[in-house]
C-alpha cells in the first residue's frame, strides 16, 4: 500500500494514529495542539473528515465527532478517517465562536502561516489535513440562541456534492453557495468536497442535532462502503433550495407560535412581538409555505434581528435502504 506520512508520522495499514498539530501557544506559554485522530483501514478507498469545532462555542458538533471516535464509528473496512473534534481550542476553552482576538476562522481559509491567529489556525488545517482527505462533513451549530435543525448544506452546483448531501439523509438538504474564507471553498479549490451539517444551539446540547448527526455521518460513511455496521433508518429527506429570515418589525418580546422543523402554510401565524407592558402586539405571518430551519431563542428583541429562517421546498427525497 502506498506509504502516508502526517507530519513524518506514519498512518500504518490497520492502525489509529494521534498527531498533535501544533498551532501556537497562549500567553503562558502553554502549548496549543490540534489532536487529529487517523484510523487507516487495511483496505484502500476514500479518505473523509470529520471535523468540528471550527466555532469554539459550537458544541454539539464537537460532541458529535467525539460519539463517533467513541463508537469506533471511524474505525472502518476500508479507506481513511480522520476526525478532529475541536479545530478553534481557543475559542473553546473561552466559550466563545471566534479566536482572542475577535477572527473568525471560518473566514479565514486558506490562512497564512505568519498571519493572525484565526489565519494560523486555517493554515494548519489546509496544510497538514486537507491534503489527505477527498471528502468531509464539518460540523457547525447554530449562532448565539439560533437554534438550527438538523440539516446539511452543501453547493449543487456541484451535482456529486449534491449526491453526497443526499446520501446522508438528514432531515433538510439545504442548497448553500460557496463563501470566500470558508474552510468548505478552500477545500473544493483543492479538489476536497467538504459538507456542512448544522444543527442545535451554541453552548448548549441538543440530543436530537447530535444523534442525527452521529446518523448522518454513520450514513456518508455506508455511501462509500466503508461501514458494515447499519446505519439507523433513514428519513426522507426535505430538499431545499431557497430560504428566508423573517425579521424583526419592531423591539419587544419574541414569542414563536410554531415549532423548529415543522411545515406551515401560507398566512400562518409564525409568533408575534409584543411590548413588556402589554400595550403592543405584531404578528409575524408566513408569506408562503415553507418549513422552519432555524429560530431564535432571544426573548428580548430589536427591531431588524433575525427571528426564524423559512426554507421553501423543492422536493423530497425518500430512502431506498
Amino acid at each position: 500500500m502506498e506509504e502516508i506520512r502526517i507530519l513524518d508520522t506514519p498512518i500504518l495499514p490497520g492502525k489509529e494514529t494521534i498527531i498533535y498539530l501544533n498551532v501556537a501557544h497562549l500567553p503562558t506559554r502553554t502549548v496549543i495542539d490540534i489532536p487529529l485522530y487517523v484510523y487507516r483501514a487495511e483496505e484502500p478507498g476514500p479518505s473523509i473528515l470529520f471535523s468540528a469545532g471550527m466555532h469554539g462555542d459550537e458544541i454539539n458538533g464537537v460532541e458529535i465527532v467525539r460519539r463517533i471516535l467513541d463508537s469506533d464509528l471511524n474505525h472502518v473496512s476500508r479507506g481513511m478517517v480522520l476526525c478532529v473534534p475541536i479545530i478553534n481550542v481557543y475559542g473553546f476553552i473561552h466559550f466563545s465562536r471566534y479566536v482572542p482576538d475577535g477572527k473568525d476562522v471560518n473566514r479565514s481559509f486558506p490562512g497564512y502561516e505568519n498571519g493572525s491567529l484565526a489565519s494560523k489556525v486555517a493554515y494548519t488545517v489546509m496544510q497538514h489535513i486537507v491534503p489527505y482527505i477527498d471528502y468531509g462533513i464539518d460540523f457547525h451549530t447554530g449562532g448565539s440562541q439560533r437554534t438550527n435543525y438538523p440539516q446539511i448544506r452543501g453547493d449543487f452546483s456541484d451535482p456529486e456534492i449534491r449526491k453526497l448531501s443526499e446520501s446522508t439523509h438528514a432531515p433538510f438538504i439545504i442548497e448553500s453557495g460557496m463563501i470566500p474564507g470558508t474552510f468548505r471553498m478552500a477545500a473544493y479549490e483543492k479538489g476536497k468536497k467538504i459538507l456542512v451539517y448544522e444543527g442545535g444551539e451554541s453552548l448548549r446540547f441538543d440530543r436530537y442535532a447530535v444523534n442525527e448527526g452521529v446518523n448522518c455521518a454513520h450514513r456518508f460513511l455506508h455511501n462509500f462502503g466503508m461501514s458494515q455496521k447499519i446505519p439507523e433508518p433513514c428519513l426522507s429527506s426535505v430538499f431545499i433550495t431557497d430560504k428566508t429570515w423573517y425579521r424583526c418589525p419592531d423591539s419587544g418580546m419574541w414569542i414563536h407560535a410554531v415549532q423548529n422543523g415543522s411545515f406551515v402554510e401560507e398566512n400562518q401565524l409564525l409568533g408575534y412581538i409584543t411590548s413588556p407592558y402589554g400595550d403592543f402586539r405584531s404578528e409575524i405571518r408566513a408569506e408562503k409555505a415553507g418549513y422552519v430551519v432555524a429560530i431564535n431563542n432571544q426573548a428580548v428583541v430589536n427591531k431588524g434581528d433575525a427571528l426564524l429562517h423559512l426554507g421553501f421546498v423543492d422536493s423530497l427525497i425518500g430512502c431506498n435502504k
